[in-house]
């Protein structure tokens, strides 16, 4: 047992479901929150700790982590920021309100909640944030524009937060993983049906062919490379217990080569590739 205590959110499905029971497992005390209340409960049931946080709902990131400490006397060892949604579409299709709605889900909200827990940690002498990224956080892919800005941002953000860390004991880590398997195809599709008028696009015809068939698809198999969650949370596990854990942790076989590629080639060549596929 660690008798440590961490908070992951997202937690309903994927990566940090799956981080949630590996760590609960390895004997830390696992606050496993979600955003919405059923989510909650059904973790509740589980045998965790579910407080409800929602990124995009200030009150519930200040009643969620008050939660927390009652039930800790005041203390957290480590956060895992998981709970992200993407966004697909075209840049100029994406309406600035939907922008505005995906940073706040995934990096205002983080930046929130990062900054409540800070103070327990420096009390603490320790402590340890880590920010799950994506190799979408270091290279673009077509109609994924307002999800990659997002994640470019939280690699910026967190290698500032890195940096400023030193020195206090609190160590500030990105995984970046490639196609995992997880709800986020499913929610994209929600997403992009909610907020994108693909039909009067100038992309209609490309839409149709890829976005639209691809969500339409029932029973599909995972992605070339795709792995499940447990090889984020093998990650996680190594960020958290690491003695001096690495900046960057990078999970599949995409994400290690697409960094090789964005360090070996030229901007043109390397855009030629991501539009080939």
């Amino acid at each position: 047992m660690t008798g440590k205590s961490i908070l992951i959110t997202g937690c309903s499905t994927g990566i940090g479901h799956d981080a949630a029971h590996c760590l609960r497992a390895a004997g830390w005390r696992v606050f496993a929150s979600c955003r919405k209340q059923t989510d909650c409960d059904r973790l509740n049931a589980d045998g965790f700790d579910s407080p409800r946080i929602d990124y995009c709902d200030t009150q519930s990131i200040a009643d969620g982590l008050a939660q927390v400490l009652d039930a800790t006397g005041g203390s957290l060892d480590a956060l895992f920021n998981n709970g992200a949604r993407g966004l697909p579409g075209a840049i100029e299709d994406v309406p600035t309100e939907a922008l505005r709605d995906l940073f706040d889900s995934n990096l205002i909200g983080w930046h929130d909640l990062t900054r409540q827990v800070l103070p327990v940690m420096r009390a603490k002498g320790q402590g340890r944030i880590v920010n799950c990224s994506s190799v979408l956080g270091y290279v673009p892919m077509r109609y994924r524009g307002a999800y990659v800005a997002t994640k470019y941002a939280l690699e910026g953000w967190t290698d500032s937060l890195r940096i400023e860390l030193r020195g206090t004991g609190i160590h500030a880590v990105l995984i970046e993983p490639g196609p995992i398997t997880t709800a986020l195809r499913r929610n994209n599709a929600a997403q992009f049906f909610h907020w994108i008028d693909w039909e009067n696009s100038p992309f209609a015809g490309d839409y149709r062919a890829t976005l639209v068939k691809r969500f339409s698809e029932t029973g599909r198999g995972p992605d070339p490379f795709e792995l499940p969650a447990s090889a984020v949370s093998a990650r996680l596990v190594a960020a958290l217990t690491a003695r001096r854990p690495k900046a960057r942790y990078r999970v599949t076989t995409p994400a290690h080569v697409m960094n090789g590629l964005r360090r070996a080639l030229p901007t043109r060549l390397l855009d030629w590739v991501i539009a080939k596929g």
